[in-house]
């Protein structure tokens, strides 16, 4: 009996080693539960290739105004989340067409980078136009910037002594200029060169009737 009250000291270590099969027990269903967590979390969690799109971007720095070439872009893989609205997918639809805007290496190329509708409804709203101007003050193209708001004014022809001064004649407000065309060595004038802007579908061709005969110049905002 006073042996089972007094256990000598080899019998107390043994029971210190014993494991605990109570606390085995629950740590084990524990770590099981843990598993089956982990398990349903990368079932759930997205395959990374999915986060990721084939988009076109710019091998190099390029300038507005050229037709752009199989040279000037390509492919790449980039993070989906990072994409702006509208980046461009298919390099087919790209090669050939005309650059709006200043554009750096590497940037992703998207639809209101390129001329075409999707720009002019971007810049002015629905249904919008771009319309090309030959202007009469072949200094002022120099003058005037991708995203300047003007004013186009038409001179109506001299009649004769009654009018020996035109007085000029509004024809559009508010129109957004879109691509200033550089100077190019296969131009023969200055007068080959065009400004062209964004108007609405109704002012638009009335603005390119007219500057068809008349000679045409812009206000700056």
């Amino acid at each position: 009996m006073g042996q089972s009250l007094n256990p000598t000291l080899l019998s107390r270590l043994a029971m210190a080693l014993r494991p605990d099969w109570t606390r085995t027990v629950r740590a084990r269903r524990i770590a099981a539960g843990g598993l089956v967590v982990l398990a349903g979390v990368a079932a759930l969690r997205p395959d990374p290739a999915d986060d990721r799109a084939d988009v076109v971007v710019a091998v190099r720095d390029l300038s507005p105004g050229a037709a752009l070439t199989g040279d000037d872009v390509r492919l790449e893989t980039r993070s989906a989340t990072t994409l702006p609205d509208g980046s461009q997918t298919d390099l087919g639809a790209v090669v050939g067409a005309t650059l709006a805007s200043p554009t750096r290496r590497g940037e992703v190329l998207t639809d209101v980078r390129l001329l075409g509708h999707r720009l002019a409804e971007a810049t002015v709203g629905a249904g919008a136009r771009i319309v090309p101007l030959h202007l009469a003050d072949n200094a002022l193209i120099d003058l005037v910037r991708v995203g300047d708001v003007v004013d186009v004014l038409a001179a109506p022809a001299s009649e004769g002594q009654l009018t020996p001064q035109p007085v000029p004649r509004v024809l559009a407000t508010d129109a957004v200029v879109v691509l200033v065309s550089a100077k190019n060595k296969t131009q023969s004038t200055e007068a080959d060169r065009v400004v062209l802007i964004a108007l609405p579908a109704r002012v638009a061709n009335a603005v390119a009737g007219s500057a068809l005969g008349q000679k045409v110049t812009l206000t700056l905002h």
